[in-house]
């Protein structure tokens, strides 16, 4: 498979490896001092884009490639709100490809369904109070975490006493989700479910980025033959 890079921090290196490592084609490295190669054959000539940049520059980043008739997978969050239903209308009616998610972890696709499966039966116990924390590094420039955003809104669907998830809130009706920016952890993703008599807590700790890069590879290669606006449960059934 011929992959595009869109991004060449941490991250990007770490993809091209691991692509590398099984069996694919880097065809084209764009980063921010050559934003001019999109307009290369040689990005044209891409199966797929991996696209891992900021907030503010994603959403371009997208239409860029579309342009070209490249699909796309990215790990950028923060463009959601401003940008979602445009990216929803190309990719659905538009005939583009987008492959989204706030985390491409394995284990993480393992911890969202758990956390959507106790939620359903956390929503039976009204004694027990939610509420999660993120922890990630100190480059990171949006909070909540994508990932947090996603979880949260897996737990306000599944559960009847939460409306919404909000930051820095003590209303009862609202998932209160905090961030913490420390250091260089990869990141870590708690929710916790407290009441008078226990405290039942699940945590995902990432070691490294490793895991995040695999799964964007993994992302990619199914990409390559599937259309549309795709994301993790499409991929993996559980």
């Amino acid at each position: 498979m011929k992959i595009a890079l869109v991004g060449y921090g941490k991250m990007g290196k770490m993809i091209e490896q691991i692509a590398l490592d099984r069996g694919h084609e880097i065809v084209s490295i764009i980063d921010i001092n050559n934003q001019q190669d999109f307009d290369s054959p040689e990005f044209a000539s891409a199966d797929v884009a991996i696209e891992f940049t900021t907030p503010h520059t994603a959403y371009d980043n997208y239409l860029k490639a579309f342009a070209k008739n490249v699909k796309v997978v990215s790990g950028s969050t923060g463009w959601m709100k401003e940008h979602g239903d445009e990216v929803r209308q190309m990719c659905n009616e538009g005939g583009q490809t987008l492959f989204w998610a706030s985390n491409f972890s394995i284990g993480v696709a393992i911890f969202s369904a758990v956390n959507r499966y106790l939620a359903k039966i956390m929503n039976q116990f009204p004694q027990y109070d939610v509420e999660m924390e993120e922890t990630h590094h100190v480059h990171k420039l949006d909070h909540p975490s994508g990932t947090a955003i996603t979880l949260a809104e897996e737990i306000v669907e599944n559960i009847d006493r939460k409306q919404a998830w909000a930051e820095d809130t003590t209303d009862p009706t609202l998932l209160r989700v905090d961030h913490i920016r420390r250091g260089e952890v990869p990141g870590i993703h708690t929710i916790r479910y407290d009441s008078d008599a226990d405290l039942i807590t699940i945590t995902h700790d990432a070691h490294s980025r490793k895991g995040f890069a695999l799964g964007a590879v993994l992302a990619a290669e199914y990409t390559k033959d599937h259309n549309g606006l795709l994301t993790i449960s499409d991929m993996f059934k559980f």
